[in-house]
């Protein structure tokens, strides 16, 4: 796809709006920011929506992460594709030297701008500070967050959220470290117990930082009446944000409406989708691991879950069929996760706020997107 090169000029769009409060007709004017919002008496044309914001994501598209610059840039047109116009590229557990050229090539193609990608405000760094007894299908090269490697990490300068495990030797110190950086701490990928969590939840928050949950459900633990463990921390903190993978394979869908009724203001979607999202069944790779794509579930050979094939705009149309009016669905792909990242400038179809849109049908496929008010062909 090949988005227009010029300067976004005055437009206007015209059909449902989707809206915190709900979906009214209306109309929107816009350049690269939405200029005018009015309502109209017109119910008719197509469902306008904010662009989506997906806050872990592997891979798309043949590309991944750790492929370097070639592998974001690929994974970063599927998705936006898609409707995602912002996102996070996404690490995973692999040799320190290769997390460290990831967040480099990271860097690179967030340089250039380029109006062919969504944007991306910088990476999540799920690994490698995570319990090696949890890893999931995350390779084995977990290691704790040494103080040596927390500078590596902020000086590149490009990380917004860090995936934690709690009970890592030095993990407070850590996360005091990066939450005074500005880089969201969320827990995952452990075997924390609520009281470890809690503590770190304190040490994140004085230190000014904001705390979020890794696909709350999956790599965590149980919720039992007397060992809540991380699933519990996370339900129990309502200042807490949280992800959550909404393909019907890593969550139920009644786990997932436990999920936003103890959390609804914090719960938010993501995908966690590796390079094989957009390609079909078959064989793939993530992190160096044989993967097999089948019923739409991305497998390691021991049946382990090796995230997703999912895009947002599946997880959307989930969320909907799960009972969630779609106002409220919206609000889990972009306002949420603009609130988690402190991105005050989208998350919602306002006045002032980018033009990112996506403009969706009766059966909530996508059919156009534009990011900065340029269309996306």
């Amino acid at each position: 796809m090949t988005p227009l090169q010029k300067p976004a000029p005055l437009q206007t769009l015209t059909g449902r709006l989707v809206l915190p409060e709900g979906v009214v007709p209306g109309r929107l004017e816009f350049g690269t920011h939405l200029r005018r919002l009015e309502r109209t008496g017109d119910a008719a044309g197509p469902l306008i929506l904010p662009g989506f914001i997906d806050t872990h994501v592997h891979g798309g598209g043949g590309g991944d992460t750790m492929d370097g610059p070639e592998g974001v840039r690929a994974l970063g047109r599927l998705h936006l594709q898609h409707g995602t116009t912002t996102l996070l590229p996404t690490t995973i557990t692999n040799p320190w030297g290769r997390v460290l050229a990831a967040l480099e090539g990271v860097r690179a193609v967030r340089a250039e701008a380029s109006p062919e990608l969504p944007d991306l405000p910088g990476v999540h760094l799920e690994g490698p500070f995570l319990n090696p007894e949890r890893l999931g299908a995350q390779p084995p090269y977990a290691v704790a967050p040494t103080p040596e490697r927390v500078d590596a990490v902020l000086a590149a300068g490009v990380v917004c959220v860090v995936t934690l495990a709690p009970e890592l030797p030095g993990a407070c110190d850590a996360a005091r470290r990066f939450a005074a950086a500005g880089v969201r701490v969320s827990v995952g990928h452990t075997a924390a117990t609520f009281e470890q969590v809690a503590a770190l939840a304190e040490t994140v928050r004085a230190a000014g930082g904001t705390l979020g949950f890794t696909h709350l459900y999956n790599a965590m633990g149980g919720l039992a009446g007397r060992d809540p463990g991380a699933v519990g921390a996370a339900l129990a903190d309502a200042a807490a944000f949280s992800e959550l993978i909404l393909d019907l394979h890593h969550v139920h869908p009644g786990s997932f409406r436990a999920a936003l009724a103890a959390k609804p203001s914090g719960l938010h979607l993501v995908t966690d989708a590796i390079r094989a999202c957009g390609l079909g069944e078959g064989e793939t790779e993530l992190g160096g691991q044989r993967v097999t794509v089948r019923g739409g579930a991305a497998r390691l050979p021991d049946g382990t879950l090796a995230g997703s094939v999912l895009t947002l705009d599946a997880a959307l149309r989930h969320a909907v069929a799960a009972g969630v009016p779609l106002a409220r669905a919206s609000r889990l792909l972009s306002e949420t996760p603009a609130r988690y990242l402190g991105l005050s400038d989208r998350g919602r179809l306002e006045v002032g706020l980018r033009a990112d849109l996506v403009v969706m049908n009766e059966r909530l496929e996508v059919e156009r997107v534009y990011r900065s008010g340029q269309r996306v062909r």
